[in-house]
């Protein structure tokens, strides 16, 4: 899934995208300063029915909010942006305004009723940090989106999975798998190819791209790049297999260090350190 957070919607990486057979193009309202669906619709009107377009509601130019009638013009509004019904909504980060049990239920019900009269071809919800939405309940959603990855701390996780366990979405989709960029340091203070199967080399971008579809378990992960070359490394990953044994036994070690750790560890017979846990603006 290309997601369009960071990435500026040049049109070489979504032709690239299209002819490499990525399915779905990730974005939201507020992205490229919620200017991405008008973007999206005048770079690569013709590119779009290739794809299956997923968008987020919420934040909106003067703040975040769930008030009903503000839900329902901002998919109305996305429709008219990018030409054409999106595929999915998703309530953008409704932990951002505080919800009590009745405010989520009604924000969601504006989504549902969306996709029941056509606005959208299903609905769900993203979330950066689904903790505080944890015993709120929600119509079964389509869709759930979370951060995934090595870089996701343990209540993040734990979160996310009990979300998954109460809501029951159809899909769940991650984000960020790398916690905003391939760069920084912490990539190149550990070797996460552990995670995977013993399969043909992989880069350690690709390893930890392919990683994120375990941590937690996640049918797509939205990763965005303007570097074509970069979007290739990343189809690749996905023909590697995760090793399933050593995702339990990182997850058993988060479960016995539940503070922030600095020093991810090296190898795998130790499995000695866990992988730092820090927020990041990366793919929503």
């Amino acid at each position: 899934m290309h997601g369009l957070y960071r990435p500026g919607h040049a049109r070489d990486v979504l032709e690239a995208a299209a002819d490499l057979g990525v399915a779905r193009l990730d974005t939201a309202s507020n992205y490229l300063g919620h200017r991405s669906h008008e973007v999206l619709k005048t770079v690569a009107d013709d590119l779009l029915p290739k794809f299956s377009v997923s968008t987020k509601v919420g934040y909106f130019p003067e703040g975040h909010s769930l008030a009903p009638t503000r839900l329902r013009a901002g998919v109305e509004q996305a429709a008219k942006d990018l030409g054409r019904e999106p595929d999915t909504v998703l309530l953008h980060n409704p932990e951002r305004s505080h919800p009590d049990a009745e405010m989520l239920a009604q924000a969601c019900a504006v989504l549902a009723d969306a996709a029941q009269t056509g606005l959208c071809g299903g609905w769900g919800v993203s979330s950066w940090d689904p903790r505080p939405l944890v015993g709120l309940d929600v119509p079964c959603p389509d869709v759930l989106m979370v951060r995934s990855g090595l870089l996701v701390g343990v209540d993040i996780l734990e979160a996310a999975e009990a979300l998954v366990t109460r809501w029951l979405p159809s899909q769940v989709w991650g984000m960020s798998p790398f916690s905003g960029s391939t760069t920084e340091a912490v990539w190149g203070k550990f070797d996460p190819r552990i995670f995977l199967r013993h399969s043909p080399p992989a880069t350690t971008v690709q390893a930890a791209f392919r990683s994120a579809y375990g941590l937690p378990r996640v049918d797509a992960v939205a990763v965005g790049t303007d570097n074509v070359n970069h979007l290739w490394e990343l189809i690749g990953a996905l023909a590697y297999e995760v090793d399933n044994q050593v995702v339990r036994e990182y997850r058993q070690l988060l479960q016995t260090r539940r503070q922030p750790v600095r020093s991810p560890f090296t190898t795998r017979s130790a499995v000695s350190q866990a992988a730092p846990s820090r927020g990041s603006s990366g793919s929503a």
